[in-house]
């Protein structure tokens, strides 16, 4: 097992799994670096995201489903993802969540992605409720639930003010708008998976957490994996 892998699974899986939206109960034990074992036996527990896991470690013939390579394919995105077959992923996600209701994910055999990104504006339903019904709800929970990227300004205590560019909804389709400022945590009661920020990093925010300090290539691929689903999601709605 990854320890790397299971750590870097930890970063990103925490802020969700605090919130109670997913994973097992008592989230603070994500944040035990030194509980490998543990955080490899709560990753199964995220039924969403393991599924894509398992899925990309056997397109690219990797035992392991928290190999780093895996896991940062999933939250990130790598040439991993150009290994597994679309119209796999979709049989797949049929076998394990055929009695799920809501998005598009059945008729995405020729584009699905085992990526987050596909996850929060196909899998989930809040994408579609946005579209047929200009949701403000929806759009607050796809803009919180996606990885965004932003850039840390200043660091104060366990949080950080980053500026980064929300979702904005045109009425036909989903776009990014100007730079905003907005707080948010990258520790709590001393607790973190990070080394520590500075002014001018380059970060991954998931919620209202910091999960990663990225590298300007890795920004690129968030942000045009994100770009993919969202172009995907407004040609559907018109």
């Amino acid at each position: 097992m990854s320890a790397r892998g299971a750590l870097l699974f930890a970063r990103y899986a925490y802020p969700p799994n605090e919130l109670g939206y997913c994973g097992p109960a008592d989230a603070s034990a994500l944040l035990d670096s030194g509980a490998i074992a543990g955080i490899e036996r709560r990753a199964r527990q995220f039924e969403g995201a393991w599924c894509y896991l398992e899925f990309l470690a056997e397109a690219a013939g990797i035992a392991d489903p928290l190999d780093e390579r895996v896991v940062e394919a999933y939250w990130i995105g790598n040439d991993l993802l150009e290994q597994a077959d679309s119209a796999a992923l979709v049989d797949r996600m049929l076998d394990r969540f055929r009695g799920q209701i809501g998005g598009t994910w059945r008729e995405a055999a020729h584009r699905a992605l085992a990526h987050h990104s596909f996850q929060v504006f196909d899998v989930y339903p809040w994408a579609h409720l946005l579209r047929t019904g200009n949701n403000p709800t929806a759009l607050t929970v796809l803009d919180q639930c996606r990885i965004r990227t932003g850039v840390v300004l200043n660091v104060h205590g366990e949080s950080a003010t980053v500026t980064s560019s929300p979702l904005n909804w045109s009425g036909t389709t989903v776009g990014t708008g100007p730079q905003r400022q907005e707080v948010v945590r990258w520790s709590t009661g001393g607790r973190t998976l990070l080394d520590g920020l500075a002014p001018g990093d380059r970060v991954a925010l998931h919620w209202d957490w910091v999960c990663d300090v990225l590298t300007e290539d890795q920004v690129a691929r968030v942000e045009s994996l994100e770009a993919r689903q969202r172009d995907t999601h407004s040609s559907m709605a018109r």
